[in-house]
């Protein structure tokens, strides 16, 4: 498997950074996650770091090459999802530790992910985003019933408004998994928290396909540094990992 991968987290202009980042890569599989600590809600650190570590436990845990990947990602976020609930044990449902997040397998040549609240995954292709997940938001559904525009996400006073979460109540949250995604040579796979993409058009992103060979960490960091400026001085922790296909 030939890849390139990076990843990058910035504070932004918060006191404290409640994004969690985690590439793990053996011979025949890379692991992508990103978690996102929901900052009105009590100890989102804590929530996005132990959502990010049980998902990393459970890849570990698990026979590689992944034989069914999309069972993988749905146990994998429904176990983080109860981990970070037993944080919250016997508190008042307002004040239970909560996080978005989103993860990708990589492996045989093809891409699976899944998602939960408004942390993205975009697959860039050819210069452009080929796709992107659909925020589990208020402002998406306005978005899809097309209320606003895509360029009025990003200011829309609800944007922060997520609809479900990992933590809180017990039911499992609504979770959305894709199919396989056969990747093509030179494909950029983005994972990152509402604090990177709120700051950036899909022509910026899509940006990543065009860094050089070996400089993907370099783009990243860029691109992340610009969404910091753009949203200053109310900026949010930013955080993203990047993966090349090769071949």
């Amino acid at each position: 498997m030939q890849i390139e991968s990076a990843e990058l987290t910035l504070l932004g202009d918060r006191e404290q950074n409640q994004d969690r980042a985690t590439i793990a890569i053996d011979d025949e599989v890379a692991f992508l996650v990103v978690a996102d600590g929901m900052g009105g809600h009590a100890e989102g650190e804590r929530a996005a770091e132990t959502a990010s570590k049980s998902m990393l436990d459970q890849f570990w845990q698990s026979a590689r090459p992944i034989l069914d990947p999309q069972g993988f990602l749905q146990i994998a976020v429904a176990r983080a999802h109860d981990d970070v609930v037993r944080l919250g044990a016997g508190r008042a449902l307002d004040a239970r530790p909560r996080a978005t997040c989103a993860a990708c397998v990589v492996q045989n040549g093809t891409a699976h992910w899944a998602h939960v609240g408004d942390s993205r995954v975009y697959l860039i292709r050819d210069g452009a985003v080929h796709e992107r997940t659909r925020d589990h938001s208020h402002v998406e559904v306005l978005l899809q019933e097309g209320l606003i525009t895509e360029d009025e996400v990003s200011g829309h006073p609800m944007r922060n408004f997520v609809e479900c979460c990992l933590g809180g109540d017990a039911a499992l949250p609504e979770m959305s998994v894709t199919n396989s995604r056969k990747l093509s040579v030179g494909d950029v796979l983005l994972l990152c928290t509402d604090g990177f993409w709120s700051g950036l058009d899909e022509t910026s992103i899509a940006s990543l396909h065009s860094a050089p060979d070996d400089e993907l960490a370099g783009a990243l960091q860029a691109l992340g540094e610009r969404a910091v400026k753009v949203s200053a001085p109310y900026s949010d922790n930013t955080t993203a990992v990047a993966l090349r296909w090769q071949g």
